[in-house]
């Protein structure tokens, strides 16, 4: 393990209207350039994990810290070093941004409020979407690309922000088994040309989970074996 990027210290953390913590007293730390993945069953705590790292949701007890600096709901800055690509993230069909409007908005952070994107976003974008694979789709609306289509488009974007962390939700997620193998292979090849610190939540076996550096498993907000080469089941009781 190199440097540590990602570190959480005894973490909890509580939905609003909800008494049960999501996460209970949680350490982690992940170092540079780990790819590590998360299984466990549903509702134990596994995106509410990503959601921690990313400052989207408030903990009760402990510290998170991603490169070095601690994250709160001031990081803004931090924000735009980190990609963060929900399970729940696609388009309806009357969507009417084109493909490459979607990875343009990537380079938003950078850009700041009511600024107009540069050349250099515009060339950034392109660039991003040659290297999924996707730039045929570029003048093509978002809404009427197929799953796996719009899945590389938001990992474009994802290429296009400059991150140093990324965070992926259960990635594979409604696309077809081609299109899931294709996207396996992808985002271990982003990782490595990008240099990457990356957590992935899936519930699938495959590619992806076979070339995490370890495997962690979340039950009741609580991680409860680590460092797997293949995801095992999980009793809970």
């Amino acid at each position: 393990m190199g440097s540590i990027v990602i570190e959480l210290s005894g973490v909890s953390a509580v939905y609003e209207g909800e008494r049960t913590p999501a996460l209970h007293n949680l350490s982690l730390h992940v170092g540079s350039g780990e790819m590590v993945g998360i299984v466990g069953p549903n509702g134990a705590g596994k995106t509410t994990l990503l959601e921690v790292i990313n400052g989207l949701l408030p903990i009760t007890e402990g510290t998170v810290q991603v490169l070095e600096e601690r994250v709160g709901s001031r990081s803004h800055r931090l924000r735009r070093r980190i990609a963060y690509l929900p399970q729940d993230m696609f388009f309806s069909p009357d969507t009417p941004f084109l493909a490459r409007d979607v990875v343009l908005m990537g380079r938003f952070a950078g850009i700041g409020p009511f600024r107009p994107p540069r050349r250099e976003d515009h060339e950034q974008t392109m660039q991003a979407l040659i290297a999924v694979g996707a730039d045929e789709l570029s003048r093509r609306p978002i809404g009427r690309l197929s799953g796996g289509q719009q899945r590389k488009v938001l990992l474009a974007r994802v290429i296009a922000r400059q991150p140093r962390v990324l965070l992926l939700d259960e990635p594979l997620t409604n696309i077809d088994p081609e299109a899931k193998e294709d996207l396996s292979h992808l985002i271990l090849e982003i990782h490595r040309q990008l240099g990457l610190t990356t957590l992935f939540v899936s519930h699938e076996s495959g590619p992806l989970l076979a070339a995490a550096d370890r495997l962690i498993t979340v039950v009741a907000g609580r991680i409860i074996a680590r460092g797997m080469t293949e995801p095992q089941p999980v009793k809970v009781q």
